[in-house]
């Protein structure tokens, strides 16, 4: 652009080039003042979520909800919460929305006595990791086999293209919405990778529709982790991998270390001879649910152009040389912040 400046108009710039260097600091100094702003809420160790609601453990706080409540045990599910429909059946679990003192709630039920042990992994996994990256429990019952849990309306991650067609929602189709959607959902998996109760696997994962149904849309566009059921521990330090589940799986979407090694050789599947793995087949994952997340979003090729790189990563053959889930992350954040302030200079300029 200089150049062709230069050859057309150096007369022109030559004369008016104090006036142009002033404006290009001014427009310079206004872009590290947003992107430190930016930076502050984005750039920090803090994830970008929506905030929770204070209460102690083993208390909750829905909407409109003045103080926190102790969950609520078996005599107070029996008699204050009411069943209204279906909402979900899986093989662990039936799922219904209910209703407690005005507040809509998920009631999960064991759905057969041969899922219990993952039934109550599951019940264990929410209670072990309330916070503001997991689904609220509201409570639960041992004896009845039933979890409570916040409502939220629009349901899981695969419903996201069409809350986004609605109306009142299309303001929410921009690219910062969705890549703040899969900065959510990385940093559940680094939360999980790193939890209080050791590094978990998300094994509910075959396929891209299984892995989004793990996941709830909340109203304010964030994302939390719903169904806990199949979060096996990995200790690398004592060498303890895991197996999701004891049957095959295929697929492109499952990560290589997770397919049976010796197909091509014609030996059928045996799950004693299956190799295991650890968490890295989750980020294997990720760029194939950021796809989904992005969609076709204004700017959204850009961002598929900025994370490419780490994507390419993701994807290594070798689970020891792609990136942690934090690495991710990371990378996430500084393309939002990079964009976002490109696209705040570029609108102080018009």
């Amino acid at each position: 652009m200089q150049n062709t400046m230069g050859r057309n108009s150096s007369r022109t710039l030559s004369h008016h080039a104090p006036v142009f260097l002033v404006c290009c600091a001014a427009l310079l100094l206004s872009n590290a003042v947003i992107y430190l702003y930016l930076d502050s809420i984005y750039g920090s160790d803090q994830q970008p979520v929506s905030s929770r609601t204070g209460c102690v453990p083993r208390h909750f706080r829905m909407v409109n909800m003045k103080n926190c409540t102790p969950w609520l045990q078996c005599s107070q599910i029996t008699d204050s919460v009411r069943k209204l429909k279906l909402i979900g059946q899986g093989a662990v679990k039936k799922v219904y929305l209910a209703e407690w003192r005005g507040q809509k709630v998920a009631v999960s039920e064991l759905t057969t006595p041969d899922y219990q042990e993952d039934f109550l992994h599951g019940l264990s996994m929410l209670e072990a990791l309330q916070g503001p990256l997991v689904v609220q429990l509201v409570g639960f019952c041992l004896k009845d086999n039933i979890i409570i849990t916040e409502h939220h309306p629009f349901g899981s991650l695969l419903n996201l293209p069409r809350v986004l067609e609605q109306e009142q929602h299309q303001k929410h189709d921009t690219w910062q919405t969705r890549l703040r959607l899969a900065m959510d959902y990385v940093s559940i998996l680094d939360y999980l990778h790193n939890s209080p109760v050791g590094r978990r696997v998300m094994c509910d994962s075959n396929s891209l529709e299984k892995t989004l149904s793990q996941f709830l849309l909340t109203t304010d566009f964030h994302v939390v982790v719903n169904d806990m059921d199949a979060l096996p521990q990995v200790d690398a330090s004592r060498d303890s991998l895991v197996k999701c589940g004891h049957r095959e799986l295929t697929g492109d979407f499952v990560a290589p270390e997770q397919l049976w090694p010796f197909r091509h050789e014609g030996k059928p599947f045996s799950d004693e001879d299956m190799p295991a793995y650890d968490e890295r087949t989750d980020i294997w994952k990720i760029p194939d649910v950021t796809r989904f997340l992005m969609g076709s979003a204004p700017g959204g090729d850009l961002v598929y152009f900025h994370l490419f790189q780490i994507h390419e990563e993701c994807k290594k053959m070798d689970p020891k040389l792609r990136p942690s889930a934090l690495d991710v992350l990371k990378i996430y954040r500084s393309v939002y912040n990079s964009m976002e302030r490109d696209d705040t200079g570029f609108r102080d300029m018009l």
